[in-house]
């Protein structure tokens, strides 16, 4: 009896073996992480050399997606942390006609795309829709109060630099507000106040003799150095020439080409018309500014002609040394520098 009892419980054993195997069977497959990636490339006109200022404009299938991005002094563009997913990017730039790029970022894929070669258009009509020049006008002056915020260590003005990958251009009167708030600045104050001193120490400029008399002089001439070169490089020159003396950080990209972007900013700028351009207010404002210090400084102790050139061309390497700073170390040193996002326009 006990044996045709365990004999019946078989056939039971074997349909419940069959529905947990069934079961198991239709249980779901873990999930894999949805990683993000990025998407870079470059873009480059018919003879392959690289367009600046391009636009690019990345949207997923589903419209989820809508970010925008110049394209640097070198030709190149980044998104970073996208989704992944379907995507498509419009390319378009001044004078060349619109092309669209279509593919599929894969979960954790770094996907840099081969060169985007954009042709000339047939023909090219212009049509400008953005903000008016009241409201261009508002939109600067928030940008400014956000940069007069911006100090090294919390204390070192670093007024002229942008953290907006395009920022508004500003007007002639707003370039004057930013060199006028620098000379004014307490720190700079203390750093003259303190070159006065070294020079003093060292006997420069020797002509202006010692005691409470030379210092005075010494600290008046390097004020008026700051005063002179801030006001004409700054201000003066980029109201006539139409250019923004502002730095304007790139911080993407590959090390490579944020070196070469830093180190070219030394004799180019932005215009206000947003293209770049070669620096004139920079050069010549270095060069009048050693000018016109020959008008205060001893005799035995004025630039020549030649030493003046010289001076600008040393300045020229130290702007570009500054810029490496900036691009590389000062923003980690600014508490209140703006986020930076260079896709976001």
């Amino acid at each position: 009896m006990a044996f045709r009892f365990k004999s019946a419980l078989i056939p039971l054993a074997f349909v419940g073996l069959g529905w947990t195997c069934l079961c198991l069977g239709q249980t779901p497959p873990a999930t894999r992480p949805r990683l993000p990636g990025s998407i870079s490339g470059t873009v480059v006109d018919p003879s392959g050399a690289v367009v600046t200022g391009a636009r690019v404009s990345l949207t997923a299938d589903d419209h989820s997606l809508n970010r925008d991005v110049l394209s640097g002094v070198d030709g190149q563009f980044s998104f970073g942390n996208l989704a992944p997913g379907p995507f498509q990017l419009t390319i378009s730039a001044t004078g060349f006609a619109m092309q669209t790029i279509s593919g599929v970022l894969h979960s954790g894929e770094i996907d840099t795309l081969p060169q985007i070669r954009l042709n000339v258009a047939a023909a090219v009509t212009e049509v400008v829709v953005g903000l008016s020049r009241a409201e261009q006008v508002e939109v600067a002056e928030q940008e400014i109060k956000d940069e007069e915020k911006q100090r090294v260590l919390a204390v070192i003005p670093n007024f002229y630099v942008s953290y907006i990958p395009d920022p508004v251009p500003l007007t002639p009167k707003q370039k004057f507000e930013i060199a006028w708030k620098t000379v004014v600045d307490p720190v700079t104050f203390a750093v003259v106040g303190a070159t006065a001193g070294v020079e003093q120490a060292q006997n420069h400029f020797s002509g202006y003799g010692q005691g409470a008399q030379g210092y005075g002089k010494r600290y008046g001439a390097g004020y008026a150095d700051t005063v002179v070169s801030t006001f004409i490089g700054s201000a003066i020159l980029p109201s006539l020439l139409r250019q923004d003396p502002r730095y304007f950080y790139k911080g993407s990209g590959t090390m490579g080409s944020r070196i070469m972007y830093a180190i070219a900013n030394s004799v180019i700028c932005k215009g206000d018309n947003r293209r770049w351009q070669a620096n004139y207010s920079g050069i010549l404002g270095g060069l009048a500014a050693g000018g016109v210090s020959n008008l205060y400084y001893p005799a035995n102790d004025r630039d020549g002609l030649g030493l003046t050139f010289e001076n600008a061309g040393i300045g020229i390497g130290g702007t570009a040394v500054a810029n490496l700073f900036q691009e590389f170390v000062v923003r980690k040193l600014t508490p209140k520098a703006p986020s930076h996002d260079p896709a976001v326009p």
